[in-house]
């Protein structure tokens, strides 16, 4: 209940941006590696019934199948969806078939939450929003989706090219994950961390992991948070570690490959995948390919209302700068500045 509490209370605080060290959140990591079950989810207060549960169960689900376009809609919806959860948790009385399922919600929530405020470069929410679930995923004992929420802290940290806690934090949550499909998220994003770092050999290793186990079956059922993981996601992000590696040829070929298996629902991932490619062109020396992708990828961020994606284009912005007469260039820097 505190780390639920104090995401909630993080959208109000004026201390939010004060941000949450590395070595905590390694740290933090892991305790959860190694910690044991938590007590009996029974409180005596008024009761909870199924249909209510039900309700906020199928409301919340309807919400996330939403078109992206329109889901940037409806973020004050999923917060009063997690504060109304939260309270149920904390001032109810429920079994414990009912609780495991107000913590699972809370947590979806939560993560659905805290990943809006990392597209809205609102990092230190987005991370008591992550360690929230985190804490709800271990009261219920779901180990997977206690990786999903220290995956996406790693995500954030190598976003904010801290890779050194983002291998930290990977290295401890592959240590519970069981699900397969899980397994390669996870091996995907070490992959990538590693390769920032330089480190071709482990990238090398993870990725084979990560590309090993996503093909294989398994008798549990697929973890929702990692369902969308598919050969599109293996592919560019494959190709991200080589460009990193200095491999630029077989990188761009993979990043290419990669967006064009992607699937037409997926329409923030493709303003990704295509800033991505843009990167590659400009690697190539293709900067007319370069502006092509990136303007697309602008064009579809601003739709999308994904200011993370339109982020990765304007960090182009000097390697541009550079070949500003190459054809399309000088278009793109003006809707940039737009």
């Amino acid at each position: 209940m505190p780390a639920l509490r104090e995401a909630l209370n993080s959208n109000m605080d004026r201390r939010a941006f004060l941000t949450v060290s590395g070595t905590a959140l390694t740290g933090l990591a892991a305790a959860w590696a190694i910690a044991g079950p938590v007590g009996p989810l029974v409180i005596d207060a008024k009761s909870v019934g199924d249909d209510l549960v039900t309700m906020l169960e199928q409301s919340a689900k309807g919400l996330s199948s939403v078109a992206t376009e329109q889901r940037q809609h409806l973020v004050g919806l999923f917060d009063a969806h997690l504060a109304t959860v939260t309270d149920l948790i904390e001032h109810s009385r429920y079994d414990k078939p009912t609780g495991h399922r107000l913590h699972a919600l809370a947590a979806s929530l939560a993560q659905t939450v805290a990943w809006h405020r990392f597209d809205h470069g609102r990092h230190t929410q987005a991370t008591k929003h992550w360690v929230a679930a985190l804490h709800s995923t271990h009261a219920i004992g779901d180990h997977d989706m206690g990786a999903a929420m220290l995956g996406d802290l790693a995500y954030q940290a190598a976003w904010r090219n801290d890779h050194t806690t983002a291998v930290g934090i990977l290295t401890h949550a592959l240590t519970r994950t069981e699900h397969p499909a899980a397994q390669s998220l996870l091996h995907l994003r070490l992959a990538r961390a590693l390769a920032a770092q330089g480190e071709k050999r482990e990238t090398l290793r993870a990725l084979s992991a990560a590309e090993h186990l996503l093909g294989t079956s398994s008798t549990r059922p697929l973890p929702a948070w990692c369902s969308w993981l598919s050969e599109a996601d293996l592919a560019v992000d494959s190709g991200q570690c080589l460009l990193d590696l200095g491999e630029t040829a077989r990188a761009h070929d993979l990043i290419t490959e990669g967006r064009e298996l992607l699937p037409a629902t997926r329409d923030k991932t493709r303003g990704v995948f295509l800033a991505y490619q843009a990167a590659s062109h400009l690697k190539s020396k293709e900067p007319e390919l370069a502006a092509q992708a990136a303007d697309e990828a602008l064009r579809l961020a601003r739709r999308l209302g994904a200011p993370r994606c339109e982020k990765l284009v304007q960090d182009l912005v000097p390697d541009f700068e550079r070949v500003r007469t190459a054809e399309g260039v000088d278009d793109l820097l003006m809707l940039v500045a737009a």
